[in-house]
């Protein structure tokens, strides 16, 4: 190793104290040995390495695509934070395929709930986000006090991106014979809820203000999960019997789904955004008839 015995044991010390376990048996007259917690060691970096090698090819892959493309003048990349839709994934696949004026956009996207999505570009975080609000929510309502204050007339500019709905994501037949959150409330249906900062929270507490029901009225509604995949998920593990989501993430679990409401998912830039050439990439590739 080219190293000296000193630094070597040294070393070695050190990270017996890092690791609060000794790793060496020291013997008088005989060769030093792993102790049985060293072996262990070697054994879990062994495993380690046999089941992250393919994980670890893929991202040395990722990670050289991702220079070659800053080297490609040709190229422009948006940075996205969006709420989870299908309609989004295919958007970034889609731009890959389809050249507009001799450029191509790559859109990195990253999904968080629409409230978080909105404070990532106040924040500089990003160029575009993503979010949703249901198509019919009036003033005064709860929709308007989470999103106007994250949205400044004339400083942000709003884009017609999809329209989708959200309904409960129930098991296959609806055993419970759900319909509706009353229905949910009524029959004390175990509810699997997504987290603070979810445009599909804000829909969530917006339809109980208007069924005339209370947070404490569902059963679960603390319990949260992370995206419409992971409470699809959680239903079709019988961990719980109902979550609000939308239809894609519903069926691709083997899931019964009852829409409730009708949503317009919106993208939103900076008006000092609009002028950057993949912004502008984003708006050709949106009107084109393929798309």
């Amino acid at each position: 190793l080219n190293l000296s015995y000193r630094h070597v044991w040294g070393e070695l010390k050190r990270w017996e104290d890092e690791l609060g376990n000794e790793l060496l048996v020291w013997e008088k007259g005989q060769s030093a040995r792993l102790t049985e917690f060293g072996n262990k060691l070697m054994w879990a970096e062994r495993q380690a390495q046999a089941r992250l090698a393919p994980q670890i090819e893929a991202l040395r892959t990722e990670l050289e695509r991702s220079f070659a493309l800053a080297f490609d003048d040709s190229v422009h990349v948006l940075t996205i934070y969006a709420s989870h839709d299908e309609a989004i994934s295919t958007l970034r696949e889609h731009a890959l395929r389809s050249p507009v004026d001799a450029a191509r956009l790559h859109l990195d996207v990253r999904f968080t709930g629409s409230v978080d999505a909105i404070r990532a570009l106040n924040e500089g975080r990003c160029v575009m986000a993503g979010f949703h609000t249901l198509m019919d929510a009036g003033r005064k309502t709860r929709s308007e006090r989470t999103y106007k204050p994250l949205l400044q007339p004339g400083q942000h500019k709003i884009i017609g991106f999809a329209q989708r709905s959200q309904g409960l994501m129930v098991a296959p037949g609806n055993p419970l014979g759900l319909s509706s959150l009353a229905d949910v409330a009524q029959r004390q249906a175990r509810f699997a809820n997504r987290a603070l900062g979810s445009g599909t929270r804000v829909v969530l507490d917006e339809l109980l203000d208007q069924a005339g029901l209370t947070a404490t009225d569902l059963v679960g509604y603390a319990n949260t999960e992370p995206s419409h995949t992971a409470v699809a998920q959680a239903v079709a593990s019988g961990q719980c019997d109902v979550a609000l989501g939308i239809a894609a993430a519903a069926h691709q679990a083997g899931l019964d789904y009852l829409p409730l409401v009708n949503e317009r998912y919106h993208l939103v830039c900076l008006k000092s955004a609009l002028a950057q050439p993949g912004v502008q990439n984003l708006l050709q590739l949106l009107q084109t008839p393929d798309w």
